[in-house]
């Protein structure tokens, strides 16, 4: 795997990505049409990309992050086959090498699925390990999502 830094996506970059969002987020957050995620990713600014790209040249993992309220906002998705390989925390201490600090929602419950039926597993003790703290007292709760907000800060 070879990671690889950018500022913009092209657009078969996304194209690609929102087929690996589609396959690994919950079902209930996926993107029906290129458009619609290019509608999101368009509305966040300052963004930073790093793609994680095997041997044949496919997007098997992407991070980014943004600016949102004044704070640094990230996620991070790896393909399932590739995770508990370590790869993705290569990818975070990455990310971490640019940020002071990084903030993300994350399910902190095992109650959504994936497109393929699949359950979709927490990360959040994926993020814990890592270095990540839980603020517990804030929470995103909406139709689509369940989360709680984490952060990482480099003191």
């Amino acid at each position: 795997m070879k990671f690889r830094h950018q500022k913009q996506l092209t657009a078969a970059e996304r194209s690609e990505i929102r087929l690996l969002w589609n396959r690994e987020y919950p079902a209930k957050l996926n993107y029906a049409s290129l458009a619609d995620f290019d509608r999101y990713l368009d509305a966040l600014p300052g963004q930073s990309h790093i793609l994680m790209i095997d041997e044949v040249g496919r997007i098997r993992g992407w991070y980014f992050d943004f600016k949102r309220d004044g704070e640094r906002w990230f996620a991070i998705i790896i393909d399932s086959a590739l995770q508990e390989k370590g790869l993705g925390t290569q990818m975070l201490d990455l990310a971490k090498t640019n940020a002071s600090e990084l903030n993300g929602w994350v399910a902190d419950h095992e109650n959504d699925h994936k497109s393929n039926g699949e359950p979709y597993r927490s990360p959040l003790a994926f993020y814990l390990k890592n270095g990540f703290q839980q603020l517990p007292a804030i929470r995103l709760e909406l139709d689509k999502l369940s989360a709680v907000k984490i952060r990482w800060r480099n003191e």
